[in-house]
C-alpha cells in the first residue's frame, strides 16, 4: 500500500505546484486589486482637490465683479470686464444685468442647478468640456459668469497618463514578488507537513508527527497524531479480535471436527456397531454442545464488532423498563432461579438496542453462576444526578485478584473453564457501558457471591406524565418466584 501510494503520488507530481500557482494568482489578484483601488482614489481625490481649487478661485471672483458691477451702467461693464481679462487672461467672464437679459463679455454657458450661499446669492458650479464654469446670480438679478480650463497646457492628463503607466508597471511587479513570496511562505508548513507524512508513511509502524509552533498549522499536525493514533488503536483491536476469535474457535472446531471424523469413520465402514449406544450418543451431545458454544462465541464476537463500529442516533429511554425487558428474557432460560427486582424510575440517553443486550448479558452471568435454587437480586436505585444497578447472584463469588479482569475479552477464570460461554459477555457489558458514560465494577455480594454495580448517568423521568403511586409501585418493585416459571 505504501508502495503504490507512494507511485501515485509521483505520478502527479503539479498538484503541489499548481496549489502554489493558485496561491500566488490568489495573492497577486489581491495586492493588484489593492493597487488599482488606491490609485482610482487618489486619482478621486486629485480630481476633487483641483475641483475644489477651481471653484474656490471663480466663487471668489464672480463675488468681486458682483460686488463691482451692482448698478453699474453697460460702459462700465465693459471697462470693468475688459480690465478683469487683462487680469485673469485664462479666465472668461460674462455679465447679464438685472435691466438686460443680454450677456456682456465671453461666451459662457449659464445653466444650473443652483444653490443658495448664506449671502443671499445663487451659485452653480459645473463642468462643460474641459471647462469648469461658476454662474452667480445676486439677489438683485445681476449675473456673473466666470470659466477656466481645467487643465489648460494639459499638464494634468500628461502627469495622470504617466503616473497611471509607472503605477501599473510597478503595481504589476510588486503583485508578481508579492504573490510569489505570499504562496511560498504560507506553502512552507504544508511542504513540511508533507515531508513528515511521507517520512511516516515509509516507516515501519506508526510515527506522531512533530508539533512545532502553535499555529492552525500545528493543530492540523496534532489532529493528524489524533488521527494516527485512533487508526493504530483500531488496528491493534482489530488484529486482537482477529487472533483472539481464531485462538477461540480453534477448541471448539478441532473437538467437534475430531467427533464428527470418527462419527463418519464408524459409519462409513460400517462399524458403527462396534461403539455403544451410551457413548455415541455421549459423542452427539459434545457435537451439539460445541456446535452451541461456537454459535455463542460467533454471536458474541458480532455484537462486540458492531458495537465498535456501529453508531446509532441517541435517543432517550428509560432503563428500568429495558432492565425489566431484560429480565424477563434471561427468567425463562432459568426457571431454578428466584429473581428479585426494584427499579426506580430512570431516563438515559443513548443507543436502546445495545444497552438492551448489556443487561441481559450481566443477569445472564448472575443466573449462569447461581446454583439451582439460587436468587439473583437486581436493582435501580435513582438519585439527583445518576442511578446506580447492582446485580448479585449466589454464586462462589470473584477471587479479588481477578475482577479487573472479568471485563477483558475471552478471559475465562479457570473455575468458569468447564462452563458455557465465549469469555466475551463482561466485555461487552463494559463496552456498552463506557459508551454510554457509565462506569462498572466487579464486587462482593452481601453473601459472598458476585456483585456488578453499574452507575448511570441521566435523569429522573420528571417531564414524563405522572404514574399512580400504587400503579408505580407494582412497576418498580417486584419478587418473582420459581413457581412462577414452571
Amino acid at each position: 500500500m505504501r508502495a503504490t501510494s507512494r507511485a501515485e503520488g509521483e505520478r502527479r507530481p503539479g498538484a503541489g505546484r499548481s496549489l502554489r500557482a493558485k496561491l500566488a494568482v490568489l495573492a497577486g489578484f489581491i495586492v493588484a486589486a489593492v493597487i488599482a483601488l488606491t490609485t482610482t482614489v487618489g486619482f478621486w481625490l486629485s480630481d476633487t482637490t483641483h475641483e475644489g481649487m477651481l471653484d474656490t478661485e471663480l466663487r471668489s471672483k464672480t463675488l468681486g465683479i458682483a460686488r463691482q458691477l451692482e448698478g453699474a451702467d453697460a460702459d462700465t461693464v465693459r471697462a470693468e470686464l475688459e480690465a478683469f481679462r487683462r487680469a485673469n487672461p485664462m479666465t472668461s467672464i460674462a455679465v447679464s444685468s438685472a435691466d438686460d437679459n443680454t450677456f456682456i463679455g465671453d461666451p459662457v454657458p449659464v445653466a444650473g442647478p443652483y444653490t443658495r450661499t448664506p449671502a443671499g446669492d445663487a451659485v452653480s458650479a459645473r463642468s462643460v468640456s474641459g471647462e469648469r464654469i461658476v454662474v452667480r446670480r445676486t439677489p438683485n438679478g445681476l449675473v456673473v459668469a466666470a470659466a477656466q480650463s481645467e487643465d489648460p497646457y494639459g499638464r494634468v492628463s500628461g502627469s495622470r497618463a504617466a503616473a497611471l503607466l509607472v503605477v501599473i508597471g510597478v503595481g504589476s511587479l510588486l503583485a508578481w514578488i508579492s504573490g510569489a513570496l505570499i504562496s511560498a511562505v504560507g506553502l512552507t508548513p504544508v511542504r513540511r507537513l508533507h515531508r513528515e507524512l511521507d517520512t511516516a508513511n515509509e516507516s515501519t509502524g506508526p510515527r506522531e508527527l512533530p508539533v512545532e509552533g502553535d499555529d492552525e498549522f500545528a493543530a492540523v499536525t496534532a489532529s493528524i497524531n489524533t488521527l494516527i493514533n485512533s487508526l493504530e488503536d483500531s488496528k491493534q483491536r482489530q488484529a486482537q479480535l482477529v487472533a483472539d476469535a481464531g485462538h477461540e474457535l480453534k477448541t471448539p472446531l478441532t473437538s467437534m471436527r475430531t467427533n464428527i471424523e470418527l462419527l463418519m469413520m464408524l459409519y462409513n465402514s460400517g462399524r458403527e456397531d462396534q461403539i455403544s449406544k451410551e457413548d455415541r450418543a455421549d459423542l452427539e451431545r459434545d457435537v451439539l454442545a460445541q456446535m452451541e458454544e461456537m454459535s455463542i462465541l460467533i454471536g458474541d464476537l458480532v455484537n462486540l464488532a458492531r458495537d465498535e463500529s456501529h453508531e446509532t442516533e441517541p435517543e432517550d429511554f428509560r432503563l428500568d423498563e429495558v432492565l425489566e425487558e431484560a429480565l424477563d428474557r434471561v427468567r425463562r432460560r432459568r426457571p431454578d432461579v428466584t429473581f428479585l427486582f426494584h427499579a426506580d424510575p430512570w431516563m438515559i440517553r443513548g443507543d436502546r438496542f445495545a444497552m438492551g443486550r448489556a443487561p441481559i448479558n450481566l443477569i445472564d452471568n448472575a443466573a449462569k453462576w447461581s446454583p439451582q435454587g439460587g436468587t439473583v437480586r437486581v436493582s435501580l436505585k435513582a438519585a439527583k444526578r445518576n442511578a446506580v444497578l447492582i446485580v448479585d447472584d449466589s454464586g462462589p463469588g470473584i477471587p479479588p485478584e481477578e475482577r479487573a479482569k472479568v471485563f477483558e475479552r475471552f478471559y475465562r477464570a479457570p473455575e468458569s473453564r468447564a462452563m458455557p460461554g465465549s469469555g466475551l459477555g463482561l466485555a461487552i457489558v463494559k463496552q456498552v457501558m463506557d459508551r454510554h458514560g457509565a462506569t462498572i465494577v466487579a464486587e462482593e455480594s452481601d453473601d459472598g457471591g458476585a456483585r456488578f454495580r453499574v452507575v448511570f448517568p441521566g435523569r429522573p423521568p420528571s417531564e414524563d406524565a405522572p404514574v399512580d403511586d400504587a400503579e408505580q409501585q407494582e412497576m418498580s418493585s417486584r419478587v418473582i418466584p420459581k413457581k412462577s416459571y414452571g
